[in-house]
């Protein structure tokens, strides 16, 4: 088995697929970090990661005019709060809207939003929807809950995941987001699934 430091230095492609040990927790957050440490870094305030699927940072998500013009029909607000961002921003905007009061911290539980946002997401792409998924910066929270319909619903790997976000944007979840996607890679495909 390649390892990833040597996959890492020979290619940045997606054609190179590293193989992750999901066995030891901790080895495999640092191979994940390593992986999203490479390719695209983040160019725009919203990118498209997979057809109709966008992720994005607060000023996307707040910028009525560009919400309108490029068509977004669905929003998932991954760090909602009573303060910033809800439903009532985007009335008579025909959007439909999800607020997730994530936050961005090592200990917080995001997995319990996984199955919440990724039918959201299903539904709103099923019916020829398109869907901005965002938080504050636009890398952890949001990425985290867009790697997780990827998984989900698309019926992805972990690392196919990243690999296809990663194409669109850079984002770096945090270690705990790691863990709990870890937790579902093993949940949907065992320990030693690549």
């Amino acid at each position: 088995m390649a390892t990833l430091n040597s996959l890492w230095q020979s290619s940045t492609t997606r054609s190179v697929k590293p193989e992750i040990d999901y066995s030891s927790p901790a080895l495999a957050v640092m191979e994940l970090e390593r992986l999203l440490f490479t390719g695209k870094i983040i160019t725009s305030h919203a990118d498209e990661v997979w057809p109709r699927l966008y992720i994005g940072d607060y000023d996307s998500a707040e910028n009525r005019k560009q919400l309108t013009v490029r068509g977004f029909t669905h929003i998932v607000n991954c760090a909602h709060t009573a303060r910033r961002g809800g439903p009532d921003f985007y009335k008579g905007m025909d959007i439909t809207y999800l607020g997730i009061e994530g936050r961005d911290s090592f200990d917080y539980n995001m997995s319990v939003n996984f199955n919440t946002a990724a039918d959201f997401i299903h539904r709103a792409l099923s019916g020829g929807g398109k869907v901005l998924v965002h938080c504050h910066v636009g890398v952890s929270r949001s990425a985290t809950v867009v790697l997780a319909y990827l998984m989900l619903k698309q019926h992805m790997t972990l690392v196919d995941a990243i690999m296809t976000v990663k194409e669109g944007r850079g984002v770096i979840p945090n270690r705990g987001f790691l863990r709990q996607l870890i937790d579902l890679q093993t949940q949907l495909y065992g320990r030693y699934s690549h």
